[in-house]
């Protein structure tokens, strides 16, 4: 049984997603919080496996409270809901250690594959949710292009990766899962698990979502891939 948490302001918003959460067999609601400090608190005394967890809430928010979680070792996987009103909180997000980004707007089925997605140990980066990201934090992570000028490190971490990699990489900033780039690229699972732990690991990326900012400042996948993926 996947055991979820909940942290957002909007009591109606959290009521519905419980429900949705409650018809799985394979999961189930085991708290809710108002904030970012009682998600913290109730994730000390009561662990989850899964936190869906809201960016924008009065006094501590997601972000924070990510933050919070994860540098103390919480075993939770934290995913994160937003709008992506705001360009700094997606870049802050990938810091703060989040598994995942999805919009508040996105489909029940959707978001229920994600928490089952995340707590399998995977990130959730779907290709929607990884065009808007590109699209805030472009500006924001330098260079307008693919052709612009990489610094020393992007660079040679993108040297490092060998075809099969860069292909897995590209795939994963695209938004495929592990199973469809088995299916995509006709490789095991077993294979395609150790591709991404080398691409992690060259490219200096904690998790997923970091390594998909990765594909984009090196020039890997562009706006134009994202849109011809849409």
């Amino acid at each position: 049984m996947i055991r979820v948490g909940l942290a957002d302001d909007q009591r109606l918003f959290t009521a519905g997603l419980a429900m949705v959460v409650d018809s799985q067999p394979d999961m189930s609601v085991a708290w809710q919080a108002g904030d970012g400090a009682e998600a913290v608190r109730l994730q000390r005394s009561d662990p989850v496996d899964v936190l869906l967890m809201d960016v924008q809430m009065p006094g501590t928010d997601g972000l924070s409270a990510t933050r919070t979680l994860v540098s103390s070792g919480a075993g939770c996987r934290i995913v994160v809901l937003t709008t992506f009103d705001t360009d700094e909180y997606v870049v802050e997000g990938v810091e703060a250690g989040a598994a995942g980004f999805l919009l508040k707007n996105t489909p029940p089925e959707e978001l229920l594959a994600a928490v089952r997605t995340v707590h399998s140990g995977d990130s959730v980066v779907s290709a929607r949710s990884t065009r808007r990201l590109l699209q805030h934090v472009r500006p924001l992570l330098g260079g307008s292009s693919p052709s612009a000028p990489l610094d020393r490190d992007t660079r040679r971490a993108a040297e490092s990766l060998t075809p099969r990699e860069q292909e897995v990489l590209t795939a994963v900033a695209l938004g495929y899962t592990n199973t469809e780039i088995c299916e995509r690229l006709v490789l095991s699972m077993p294979t395609v698990k150790t591709h991404i732990g080398h691409i992690l690991a060259k490219t200096g990326s904690r998790d997923r979502v970091q390594a998909v900012l990765f594909a984009f400042r090196a020039g890997l996948v562009d706006r134009e891939d994202l849109l011809r993926e849409a």
